[in-house]
């Protein structure tokens, strides 16, 4: 069965949001990056033009498109060098809302996912705690049952769109009687229950206008039907959506590598040296050789990775070298082009100071370059 999109239709869809971006962001996006948050009524913007979860079903208040549309999104504000933006819009429409779809009851996704598509809801993922990253075994924040509820302790931090949000999916630990992956469960937290609250907006090195928060959890009462999937499983729920975030970290990865290479590339074909352009030297030459053809590899492999996952194929291992090889990437393309941009490269005024710090942070969050290559060992060596 043949589930890709149509081609036409897609360059007709990425149009559109390019016209956005260079009409509605662009203009705005360096006082949202010093203000180190965007206005929330953005949200209710991209809801507008359709840019939101736009791969949820009709039934639920999307557009029925394909996951191709989705990553035409993620793709376009990652090449126009707009991370600030497109990563809280993945966590919103690519992992939030999947999250509610595949694994919540008929009731959640009437209730979330038409507001998500809108803009009128957004959405945050709860799993970071103070001293639980990558491990989220170590998961301290409580879920205990008191009659038919639950009531939530704890705290998380480094979270996306934790200012904004108005739906949280927190991980709680619910049975401490056995290992965080058999006794955690996933609850749907309501921004304006009582006992939640957000903490500061961090202040980061790059990714400005994302707003990253700690949230705090103080005795926070939900019925048992905020449970999303099933209790004590949420690890499992989470493992299984892992898949499609790391791709979509990777797509990411490599847009935001083509963008600023062809950035750089128009840099060095103005800027004189020695009464020539940078392009005509040879060290240029052949540093712009190395980045294109990297870029140029990781664009074919994450777009096999984009057919497997769209044909149901796509496993752990490669979605997980995926990750690690497309964003280690992105990183030296990104340290490549501002070497190339010499001191005017470490100036803001210049869009690859903002790809330079917007990239690293690639390297850790979805899962750090040192788990994904623990994944990929597990893969190799269980042939």
């Amino acid at each position: 069965m043949n589930n890709f999109a149509d081609k036409a239709e897609l360059e007709l869809f990425r149009d559109n949001v390019k016209r956005y971006i260079k009409e509605q962001v662009e203009p705005n996006y360096e006082a949202w990056e010093k203000e180190e948050i965007f206005p929330r009524e953005v949200w209710n913007q991209l809801g507008e033009q359709g840019f939101l979860a736009v791969d949820i079903p009709e039934e639920y208040g999307g557009y029925g498109s394909s996951f191709e549309f989705s990553m035409v999104v993620a793709e376009e504000f990652s090449r126009a060098n707009f991370g600030g933006l497109g990563g809280p819009m993945m966590v919103h429409s690519d992992i939030v809302c999947h999250y509610i779809l595949n694994n919540g009851s008929e009731e959640q996704k009437q209730k979330y996912l038409p507001k998500m598509v809108s803009g009128e809801c957004v959405g945050a993922v709860a799993m970071t705690e103070p001293g639980a990253g990558s491990d989220l075994q170590g998961v301290r924040t409580t879920a205990k049952r008191d009659g038919d509820d639950y009531i939530i302790n704890g705290s998380k931090t480094f979270i996306t769109n934790g200012q904004h949000c108005d739906v949280v999916v927190v991980v709680a630990r619910t049975n401490l009687d056995v290992s965080g992956a058999k006794g955690t469960t996933l609850f749907l937290v309501d921004a304006d229950t009582k006992g939640f609250s957000r903490g500061r907006n961090l202040e980061k090195i790059g990714l400005h206008a994302s707003d990253t928060s700690e949230l705090f959890f103080e005795d926070v009462r939900v019925p048992a039907s905020a449970i999303l999937g099933q209790l004590d499983a949420g690890f499992a729920v989470l493992m299984g959506e892992l898949q499609r975030e790391r791709l979509a970290l990777s797509i990411g990865a490599v847009a935001a590598s083509e963008g600023i290479l062809q950035e750089t590339v128009n840099y060095v074909n103005e800027r004189q040296a020695f009464g020539a352009p940078l392009s005509k030297l040879q060290n240029t030459r052949f540093k712009m050789a190395e980045l294109a053809t990297d870029v140029r590899i990781n664009r074919a492999f994450v777009d096999e990775c984009m057919r497997s996952f769209v044909e149901g194929s796509l496993d752990v291992g490669t979605v997980s070298m995926a990750k690690l090889s497309s964003t280690e990437m992105q990183n030296r393309v990104a340290d490549g082009c501002l070497q190339l941009h010499g001191g005017y490269g470490y100036m803001r005024e210049y869009g690859v100071s903002r790809a330079f710090v917007d990239a690293r942070i690639q390297r850790i969050y979805g899962g750090t370059s040192e788990i994904m290559k623990e994944l990929i060992s597990r893969s190799v060596l269980s042939q």
